[in-house]
C-alpha cells in the first residue's frame, strides 16, 4: 500500500445510528475502497456470561481495550489483523476474520475513543448525540423487530445501561472533530424522514468553509439551513444545522461547496446524486430520503478524501 489507510471513527451510545451513517459514507467512498469494523467485537465476555457476572457490554471491563487499540495501530500503518467476531443475534462469538485494510477504514463501536492510544489512530472523529428519548425508541424499535426482545425487556435493558452510558459512552464526545445530532423538530417523532440535524464543528480538523452561502442564525426569522456559533461541553464550535424540510434547492449550494472542492464527490451532490444517500426507512417500510443525513454523510466522506492529501 502506497499511502497509509484512512480511519474514520464512529461512535455512539447502541441504537444511535452508527450503522446508517457508516453505510452512505461507504457508498460515497466506494464500498471496495472501505473496510467496515465495529469495536463491539472486542467484547470479553458473551451475553451470558455477561447477565451472570452482572455486568454491561458497555463497561471497559468487559472489552479488551488493548487488543482494540493495537489492532488500530496496525491498521493505521496498513497491517493485516485477526479481528474477533461478536454475533449480535446470537449474543456469542464466531471464528475471528482475517481483515486486510483497504484505502478506507470506518471504525464504528461503543467505546472507540475510550483510550489515548485508539483516539491517536483516527483521521475524523465522529460523535452521535441523539436525544435520549429518541435513541430509547430506535433501540426499542430495532431490537424487537430484530433481535428478538420484548419492549419490557429492552427498556429493562436501557435502564440497566444507563450508569455506564453515562460514565463511559457519553463523555467520548468530547474527542470529536464532529458531533452528530438528528432530532425531531417536533420533539417526538421518531420517524428518520423527518429528522432535523445538528452538526457541530469543531476546529480540530479545518472544515469547509461556508459562511459565504449561508445566513447566520436570526431570532426573526429561521431558516431551513443555518449557520451559528455555539459553545460544546464549554467550548466553542460552528454549528451547521439542516431542517428536514430543507428543499433540494436548498441544500444544493451547500453541498456543491463540498464538492467542487473535492471532485471525487461530484457525483453524489443533489444535482446528479445517487438516490440511495441519505436514504432511510420509513414508518410504513418505503425508502425515503433524508436530505440532514445526506448532508452528513457528504461532509464526513469530505473529511476522509481531504485526509489522504495529508498523509
Amino acid at each position: 500500500m502506497s499511502h497509509r489507510p484512512i480511519i474514520l471513527g464512529i461512535v455512539g451510545d447502541s441504537a444511535a445510528g452508527k450503522t446508517t451513517l457508516t453505510r452512505g459514507i461507504a457508498q460515497i467512498l466506494g464500498e471496495d475502497n472501505v473496510t467496515v469494523i465495529c469495536t463491539d467485537d472486542y467484547h470479553k465476555y458473551d451475553r451470558k456470561q455477561r447477565s451472570e457476572i452482572g455486568i454491561t457490554a458497555l463497561h471497559p471491563d468487559c472489552n479488551y481495550l488493548d487488543i482494540m487499540q493495537q489492532h488500530l495501530t496496525m491498521l493505521r500503518t496498513g497491517q493485516p489483523i485477526l479481528k474477533p467476531i461478536y454475533n449480535h443475534d446470537t449474543g456469542g462469538f464466531e471464528p475471528p476474520e482475517y481483515i486486510k485494510p483497504k484505502r478506507f477504514v470506518i471504525v464504528e463501536g461503543l467505546l472507540g475513543y475510550s483510550t489515548r492510544g485508539a483516539r491517536d489512530c483516527y483521521d475524523v472523529k465522529v460523535y452521535l448525540a441523539p436525544p435520549e428519548p429518541l435513541r430509547a425508541r430506535w433501540k426499542v424499535k430495532r431490537d424487537t423487530r430484530k433481535r428478538g426482545y420484548t419492549e419490557e425487556q429492552v427498556l429493562a435493558a436501557l435502564e440497566k445501561r444507563e450508569p455506564d452510558s453515562e460514565s463511559y459512552i457519553r463523555p467520548q464526545r468530547k474527542w470529536a472533530d464532529v458531533v452528530v445530532t438528528f432530532y425531531p423538530p417536533d420533539g417526538d417523532s421518531e420517524d428518520s424522514s423527518t429528522l432535523n440535524v445538528r452538526l457541530m464543528l469543531r476546529p480540530t480538523i479545518p472544515h469547509p468553509d461556508f459562511t459565504d452561502i449561508l445566513p447566520k442564525s436570526q431570532v426573526d426569522h429561521r431558516p431551513a439551513v443555518r449557520l451559528g456559533l455555539d459553545r460544546d461541553m464549554r467550548k466553542p464550535v460552528d454549528v451547521l444545522e439542516v431542517d428536514s424540510h430543507a428543499t433540494q434547492e436548498q441544500v444544493q449550494e451547500l453541498e456543491m461547496t463540498l464538492c467542487n472542492e473535492l471532485p471525487n464527490l461530484k457525483n453524489f451532490c443533489s444535482t446528479t446524486g445517487n438516490q440511495e444517500l441519505g436514504s432511510v426507512v420509513g414508518t410504513t417500510g418505503e425508502t425515503l430520503q433524508s436530505y440532514p443525513l445526506a448532508l452528513t454523510q457528504l461532509l464526513i466522506a469530505y473529511h476522509m478524501i481531504k485526509a489522504t492529501k495529508m498523509v
